[in-house]
């Protein structure tokens, strides 16, 4: 194999790429890129197993095609680069790779790619929709927080998205904070996953870039995700997910409106004296104003501040984690946000406040914590 390419197209490309290696591989050669080289057309695979990656990429020429697995360490070679062709030779006996510059040149060991993984294949029942590029992300982008690390319950650790008739829905939770990320977008055919979080988070990077529409095919045990010059092929988490509107509460009669901001300065200022154990901050809510209390009585500490809000109603006491309060309340991005209560042991809801009609619709719900815990 040997080629001519750019230096600075090609850092990037592997610098995407390579996010899906994981740095505890089952299989050393998943340590490993896999060059494919036909034509013009470089195709770059990276993989972990769960998630596979497939860049492609067009090169400046071409000597002779080939097939071979790269080191990721190749990236370090590349990185300091300016922007210049590179001439990229392989060894087809030795497997040693020659990366040729202006000014030097650099050689790395490589390896045969016939022991490289097959791409996991859809069955012949796989759905096929499309997703808007904007809407895929931002359904990541609102949830990604919001899911757990739970080894009993599985599908807790992914983001739900359900595509059916004239909505597209994204959920996350982790039993005690629930994001619903509601898009109003025509779906011609229903498709409902369960994706991981490790792709989550690479797809949500690699949305940026990308406008319009998203092919999306899945089957029961993994999804593609075709991007403009990339797809991604993504295990699946297996299993039922929660029924998440039955957690979310009808009828909260109380609602705080609260400058999003001014709250989660007062609460950070507050929470340093929390307990450690249980960062447990006190909302004692009467009319326009919010009173946040913390104390850590094994150290003596202690915090208040009043917050002003909008608020005419009954007096309410709730406590929350602040750092999963913190969390909520980053992830809208709204200047004002509504708190829906109820009571101290029921669930509160927070909306973000928006002055114009939205095509899509945020609600995150957080569980309280016990007053005396």
């Amino acid at each position: 194999m040997k080629f001519v390419i750019s230096s600075s197209a090609l850092t990037s490309l592997l610098t995407t790429t390579g996010k899906v290696i994981s740095n505890k591989n089952a299989l050393p050669i998943l340590d490993y890129f896999l060059f494919e080289l036909a034509g013009k057309e470089l195709t770059v695979t990276a993989s972990d197993l769960e998630t596979t990656m497939i860049s492609k990429i067009t090169v400046d020429s071409v000597e002779s095609e080939g097939v071979i697995a790269v080191p990721l360490k190749i990236i370090d070679s590349l990185k300091d680069i300016p922007e210049q062709p590179l001439t990229i030779e392989s060894d087809d006996e030795t497997w040693m790779i020659k990366i040729s510059r202006k000014n030097g040149s650099s050689q790395i060991p490589g390896t045969s790619g016939l022991s490289y993984p097959t791409l996991p294949e859809l069955e012949a029942d796989a759905v096929s929709t499309e997703f808007d590029a904007d809407t895929l992300q931002m359904g990541i982008n609102k949830c990604v927080f919001a899911t757990a690390d739970d080894e009993m319950r599985p599908v807790m650790n992914g983001i739900y998205v359900n595509a059916a008739g004239k909505e597209v829905v994204f959920v996350a939770t982790d039993g005690h904070k629930m994001v619903k990320f509601t898009s109003e977008e025509e779906n011609e055919v229903a498709a409902s996953f369960i994706l991981s979080k490790k792709p989550a988070n690479v797809l949500k990077n690699m949305l940026v870039k990308e406008e319009g529409a998203i092919a999306v095919s899945s089957d029961k045990k993994n999804v593609v995700f075709t991007l403009s010059k990339c797809k991604l092929i993504c295990r699946l988490i297996e299993g039922v997910y929660p029924n998440y509107n039955a957690a979310i509460p009808q009828a909260n009669p109380y609602k705080v409106i609260v400058d999003r901001v001014e709250f989660i300065n007062a609460i950070k200022r507050v929470a340093v004296c929390s307990n450690q154990a249980t960062n447990l901050i006190k909302l004692d809510i009467d009319t326009n104003v919010i009173n946040l209390t913390a104390q850590d009585l094994d150290f003596s500490y202690s915090a208040e501040e009043s917050v002003a809000c909008s608020y005419e109603g009954a007096h309410i006491e709730i406590a929350f984690k602040s750092t999963y309060i913190i969390d909520l309340l980053n992830n809208l991005d709204t200047p004002s946000v509504m708190i829906e209560l109820a009571d101290s042991s029921r669930a509160g809801v927070f909306k973000p406040i928006y002055t114009d009609a939205q095509s899509t619709n945020t609600l995150m719900l957080l569980m309280p914590m016990r007053i005396n815990a």
